[in-house]
């Protein structure tokens, strides 16, 4: 505070007995952090995305701009095809960049095998051919279901970070209401256990 300020504050506070503008300018700062404010989520959603992007090689070609859009629809409720038409791209489009950012809906694991066997296979390295004769299906149904199992497997590799992190930030539901089912996460920790987890924010 300079000198001209501080002499007109004194003089408020003479004047009025109070000191209000002060407070005011307070609180107006720490309403930044306010995580009710639109504006503020949105950064920091954006943020995480940026680390994710810098972090994992991205499939999507959408900027960031449009992956928070996406984040903010998908935890909202929107349907991949609700967000194809906001985003002006297609449904498959939206899967493959909701992948990148870890968010897996619970109808893209419903497979006709177990994807826990998936995700063994893919932990053990094993191309689409081996696995398609392993699980005993059309080797199709593995490039369908490659790009899910292995979105599971990064969000594991990181502590289910990022869209715990997206959830908190989105929802006001409990912790646990907004996690895989504890069964999925039982079986990808059991086939990632011999993988060192990635915890290097």
């Amino acid at each position: 505070m300079d000198d001209k300020t501080a002499e007109l504050r004194d003089i408020f506070v003479e004047t009025t007995g109070s000191d209000t503008v002060t407070e005011r300018q307070s609180e107006s700062r720490g309403s930044l952090a306010n995580v009710d404010d639109p504006e503020a989520v949105r950064e920091r959603v954006s943020d995480l995305v940026a680390t994710m992007r810098d972090r994992y090689e991205f499939e999507t070609d959408l900027g960031d701009d449009a992956l928070v859009t996406l984040v903010v629809g998908y935890f909202d409720g929107d349907t991949d095809e609700d967000l194809a038409l906001e985003l002006d791209i297609s449904p498959d489009a939206v899967r493959a960049a909701r992948f990148d950012l870890h968010l897996v809906r619970d109808a893209d694991r419903d497979a006709p095998f177990e994807m826990d066997r998936l995700d063994k296979l893919l932990v053990e390295d094993a191309d689409d051919e081996s696995i398609a004769e392993a699980l005993d299906v059309d080797i199709s149904l593995v490039r369908e279901f490659r790009p899910v199992a292995e979105a599971d497997i990064r969000s594991t590799r990181a502590n289910h970070r990022f869209r715990d992190d997206f959830a908190e930030l989105l929802t006001d539901d409990d912790l646990s209401g907004r996690l895989v089912d504890d069964a999925r996460r039982d079986g990808l920790k059991e086939a990632t256990e011999d993988i060192e987890t990635d915890v290097s924010f």
